[in-house]
């Protein structure tokens, strides 16, 4: 019965990230041993496989070191296009920060994920 209910939530999980329509290449992005004060950045490119246009409504990351930039123009079935992610490396050592994206007319929200070590 467990196993049932495991299968059960998981193709319903794979469902919804399918209903989504989003595809990033990648969701995470590991710098390595980076110096502080540098600004270090990362594309995180993405394709539009739903039918209607993609529009990226926000993409917040967790705290001011870390700045996300992207287009708000509609991104059409087919094409791709990206989210630029900055870290500004202001104390010394290991980090890992988060990005929230919502696209509009989609439920679920993409996490992209940044990390590293900073040395001095």
């Amino acid at each position: 019965m467990k196993l049932k209910l495991f299968i059960l939530g998981l193709a319903v999980s794979i469902a919804s990230m399918a209903q989504t329509g989003i595809n990033f290449e990648k969701t995470n992005h590991n710098f390595g041993k980076i110096k502080k004060g540098i600004h270090k950045s990362v594309i995180f490119n993405f394709t539009n496989t739903n039918a209607k246009p993609a529009v990226i409504e926000f993409a917040n990351a967790e705290c001011g070191c870390t700045q996300p930039e992207y287009n708000q123009k509609p991104i059409l079935n087919g094409q791709t296009g990206n989210i630029k992610v900055t870290y500004t490396a202001p104390f010394s050592g290991v980090f890992k920060k988060r990005v929230t994206v919502k696209f509009a007319g989609v439920k679920e929200v993409t996490e992209l994920v940044i990390e590293g070590e900073v040395i001095l």
